[in-house]
């Protein structure tokens, strides 16, 4: 049995006039209206829920930023302290190149004396 065109059209008149009910009896036999304030109810829960977890990041942020301001301090410190004992250093190899020079004058003093005498002694032998 064929149809007619125009009962074709009063099918898809019926069926767009009562799809939305047939919808909404098959989810839980909610209406339309129940349904979609319940939605909105859920999308309000879920910015909120969106706001509060973009307000607990920019905490964890901030406290990620103060930490690292503070290992910044410490590192400077540490920094200045190890300058400080670098000069100590400088100085004490400044202190022992001073007295290697004057011990080395003193050999070479030593050694010219030791010679001159070596060669003295040999022409009045």
């Amino acid at each position: 049995m064929a149809l007619a065109q125009q009962d074709l059209q009063q099918i898809g008149e019926y069926v767009k006039d009562h799809i939305s009910e047939w919808i909404a009896e098959q989810s839980l036999g909610k209406p339309p209206v129940v349904y979609e304030i319940e939605l909105r109810e859920r999308m309000v829960r879920v910015e909120e829920e969106l706001k509060h977890q973009r307000e607990l990041m920019r905490e964890g942020f901030d406290q990620i930023n103060k930490r690292f301001e503070q290992v910044d301090k410490r590192l400077d410190l540490m920094k200045a302290d190890m300058d400080k004992r670098f000069e100590q250093v400088d100085k004490r190899f400044d202190e022992m190149i001073k007295r290697h020079d004057k011990h080395f004058m003193w050999l070479v003093g030593f050694m010219a004396t030791g010679v001159g005498l070596v060669i003295t002694a040999i022409r009045y032998l």
